[in-house]
């Protein structure tokens, strides 16, 4: 009788000894995978605004969808000005001042950076799913301005993490919140991260 009770002892000890290393290392793992995957996120969302702003710099506004954007800097020219003569010199002579345009492909300077445009609108760690892209134009302090917004819900791309019990953890955590950059109610591009 004394060996039975012994051993169930000596289960109940192994038991809650390996739920409190559960409960310990929980907490653990949610942050290190939440910080994996935001990082992931915010990544593309930088290469996200970068190719929108090399939107604008060729066609005057953002884009409203991925496939316009990736078409854009896919076949699309950066317009190069040079200038040469100093319209400031006092001895300035009109005859001076020449304009020499050319034209760099917008590829170039993507490729450059590293970024895929054709992996550009899926969400890492979203299993597929995109992210929100919207463009327009709207009236500023009496100035008509491009606004853009691009992000998603952080529930997207956490995985089994995406309940909102796991705010415990962090107070901050909220599932729904979208990680974005950009506004359209104002002319911003900041990050929400940042």
């Amino acid at each position: 009788m004394k060996v039975v009770i012994n051993v169930l002892l000596i289960l109940a000890i192994l038991a809650l000894g390996y739920l409190l290393y559960a409960n310990i290392l929980e907490p653990i793992e949610f942050k290190a995978e939440r910080t994996k995957r935001e990082d992931a996120v915010v990544e593309r969302l930088k290469d996200i605004r970068t190719c929108q702003e090399f939107y604008r710099t060729i066609n005057g506004k953002f884009a409203n969808s991925f496939d316009s954007l990736a078409t854009s800097l896919k076949n699309d020219d950066f317009e190069v000005i040079n200038v040469s003569g100093d319209p400031d010199d006092p001895n300035f002579d009109p005859a001076d001042l020449v304009y020499d345009t050319t034209y760099l492909p917008a590829l170039d300077s993507v490729m450059a950076l590293g970024i895929n445009l054709d992996s550009l609108r899926y969400v890492p760690f979203g299993q597929g799913a995109t992210f929100d892209i919207q463009a327009d134009t709207i009236i500023y302090q009496k100035t008509k301005v491009h606004v853009v917004e691009v992000g998603t819900p952080i529930r997207t791309f956490m995985g089994r993490y995406a309940d909102p019990s796991f705010a415990k953890y962090d107070n901050r955590y909220d599932p729904n919140k979208r990680l974005k950059f950009g506004d359209m109610s104002k002319p911003n591009t900041s990050g929400n991260w940042e």
